[in-house]
């Protein structure tokens, strides 16, 4: 019954949504700023995430077998946008920002854009067999081995100017390491090196799997720490110039609860991420297990709400929630999580939890007039925030989910 009602969703009213009007015909890739009536907002921007992400979504939904060979004319058309117009030919790497013609309206160099540009181009090129993503992907592998290593402390900086100069501290981001980069770059080597099969790629796989786990990862909760300082202390949470996920703290440039905050859905993404790194980098998993079992109940047992559905966004290391609303992607992250630390434990208070997102889902976040996920809504369920898309609300989160989700109910005959 749900594995029958997420196909049907998704290939005749989510990935209809971005078939009928995402692909920019005049001027190349994707627009990807729409209203909650999916009217074209007309921003006139083209982010390096948000393109990169949309490559991703077509990628993968054509690999698995979802939405049609136009799946496939869609990731060429963004692949092509973004080698044309995206890649900086003097100093590699891809540009932040653009208009919608591809003219460059913020040039940085950024981290997290461009482990979605590996991890993008190395599914493009899984999907398709087009050996142009993968060529890309190992470029900005290797620009990233380059530019963005701590030779000293380890991990990765991810702020970076035109020319791969580091940006200064504090706002710029230029003295802190993030979660967000270092569990995304998971994500991307994962991918890479299963396209690439190249023992360096699995090796800077298993290193960052590391950095993460003894680096990043709370030592008695195992859930996710946001932001540190260059030696691994961890550094009050700010809001950067470059910024994602901060849209309803944009009135200080630092959390309340600067230190002990951490997001439901990040832990749950992280286990699931972690375990398909395992499974792809062929590493043993009862290494792995104590740490995906601490992020996984951690999510479980605070993350979920038993009274009105859903997963709550974030809260304290060692407690309750602290914001009790429901945001699009921690759902997403969630209902792959759920079910991958069921089939990592059997225990079955996980297939309880992945049924409670997975009704608020269907009951609630699908905007029925669309056919896509509010962004943003109260513990209860009613949208706050309207807009269907925009550069940090895109497909990525909601149809992987979907996607993943369904194969993975198969596999478990749920």
């Amino acid at each position: 019954m749900m594995q029958s009602e997420i196909k049907t969703y998704t290939e005749n009213q989510l990935l209809p949504f971005w078939t009928a009007r995402t692909i920019d015909k005049s001027q190349g890739g994707f627009i990807t700023h729409f209203d909650e009536f999916g009217n074209d907002a007309g921003d006139d921007e083209k982010s390096l995430i948000a393109q990169t992400r949309s490559v991703f979504t077509y990628s993968q939904a054509y690999r698995h077998g979802f939405g049609g060979p136009i799946m496939k004319e869609m990731a060429e058309h963004g692949v092509k946008f973004l080698l044309e117009k995206m890649w900086d030919d003097t100093h590699g790497g891809f540009y932040w920002m653009t208009d919608r013609a591809g003219r460059p309206t913020n040039k940085q160099k950024i981290g997290y854009g461009h482990s979605f540009a590996i991890y993008s181009l190395s599914e493009y090129t899984l999907a398709t067999g087009d050996p142009i993503g993968l060529e890309y992907a190992e470029k900005v592998f290797d620009l990233l081995q380059k530019h963005a290593v701590d030779t000293n402390y380890g991990g990765y900086w991810e702020f970076f100017a035109e020319d791969w100069s580091l940006m200064g501290p504090g706002a710029p981001g230029g003295d802190r390491k993030t979660l967000d980069v270092h569990m995304h770059l998971m994500e991307a080597f994962t991918t890479l090196y299963e396209a690439s099969g190249k023992s360096l790629h699995r090796r800077k796989l298993a290193e960052v799997i590391e950095i993460l786990i003894y680096k990043i990862m709370h030592p008695e909760t195992g859930t996710g720490i946001p932001q540190f300082w260059a030696n691994w202390e961890v550094a009050p949470q700010i809001k950067f110039d470059i910024v994602w996920g901060w849209d309803r703290f944009a009135d200080g440039g630092q959390k309340a609860s600067s230190t002990d905050n951490t997001s439901y859905g990040h832990n749950a993404e992280f286990g699931w991420l972690l375990m398909h790194a395992i499974k792809i980098g062929q590493f043993h998993l009862e290494k792995y297990r104590p740490h995906l079992e601490k992020a996984f109940y951690h999510a479980l047992n605070h993350g979920i709400d038993w009274e009105y559905g859903g997963v709550f966004v974030e809260g304290s290391h060692t407690g309750d929630a602290s914001d009790y609303e429901k945001e699009f992607w921690q759902q997403a992250e969630m209902l792959i999580g759920m079910l991958d630390a069921y089939k990592l434990t059997h225990d079955s208070r996980f297939i309880d939890a992945y049924k409670q997102v997975h009704r608020f889902v269907f009951d609630k976040m699908i905007n029925q007039q669309t056919g896509e996920w509010w962004p943003l809504m109260t513990r209860e369920g009613e949208p706050i925030w309207r807009h269907m898309a925009h550069n940090w609300k895109i497909n990525y989160h909601n149809v992987r989910s979907m996607i993943l989700s369904y194969e993975k109910l198969g596999e478990l005959n749920l």
